[in-house]
């Protein structure tokens, strides 16, 4: 795993069924093993089923079908996202619900999801580092952005939560 560098991942969805609803937004940050950041990016997907959507995912996301007007396909963005994470160790914040709805697009448009077969998930590292922290109610990612003075100005957008998560990895890191 040393060898690999790590993609700091957060997706946004209309709503939480992998199968009645879509990713609308791809963050990522990209940063070596000892985590200096290579590149960051932020893809947006035209949602192809609005009317599935759940009302309160799309405001919790901040989805204004007129900011995803000149929004890609989910192939297209598939295949950049691809392109970008190759043997990239995924890493998220809840990482089994992003995983879930990116393989299920992967396998939807037929692309390669050439990210390594190890995942890190940042939920599980802060219970283990902190479950008997009784400042800790919740393992949110805005509560413990709030706990270790991590600013995520614009959280429930993809890039923000993916740079926020890359944040709250290295203070887990330093605990």
């Amino acid at each position: 795993m040393r060898k690999h560098n790590f993609a700091f991942i957060d997706i946004e969805t209309t709503g939480l069924n992998l199968l009645d609803n879509e990713i609308i937004q791809i963050g990522c940050v990209i940063t070596t093993e000892s985590l200096k950041v290579v590149e960051e990016f932020e893809l947006k997907i035209k949602p192809e089923h609005i009317e599935t959507a759940d009302p309160v995912a799309l405001k919790v996301s901040h989805y204004d079908s007129t900011d995803w007007e000149s929004a890609g396909t989910l192939k297209e963005a598939m295949k950049v996202f691809s392109e970008k994470v190759k043997n990239c160790i995924m890493v998220g914040h809840n990482v089994a619900f992003d995983a879930g709805f990116l393989e299920y697009a992967f396998n939807k448009t037929k692309i390669s999801n050439t990210m390594h077969y190890h995942r890190l998930d940042t939920v599980s590292i802060a219970w283990a580092k902190m479950h008997n922290d009784p400042k800790l109610e919740h393992f949110s990612l805005r509560e413990l952005c709030l706990l270790f003075g991590i600013n995520n100005e614009r959280a429930h957008t993809a890039l923000s939560d993916a740079r926020a998560t890359y944040e709250l990895y290295k203070k887990l890191m330093e605990l």
